[in-house]
């Protein structure tokens, strides 16, 4: 099977820390309706901010590579990676 992307948008929110945590994320149809979505989840309640995002790959093998930011939107983690 050859590669296919996915695009996807996910809220972030503060927890009982005070700490930026991740919140569900969104799958969606293309990359303008991924960045459409994170902007909508940005200022949704209790959002911080949202990413919207995309990652290719095999999934038949589960192999996928990086993800891809497309756009961050609000008070979102410089570092993603840690997250």
């Amino acid at each position: 099977m050859s590669d296919v992307t996915y695009y996807v948008a996910m809220p972030f929110l503060i927890d009982a820390d005070g700490s930026p945590v991740a919140g569900a994320a969104e799958e969606c149809q293309s990359s303008t309706a991924a960045l459409r979505r994170a902007e909508a989840l940005s200022r949704g309640v209790g959002h911080i901010g949202a990413v919207a995002f995309s990652r290719s790959g095999d999934p038949m093998t589960g192999e996928f590579g990086d993800a891809t930011l497309l756009r961050k939107f609000g008070n979102v983690p410089e570092d993603l990676a840690t997250l």
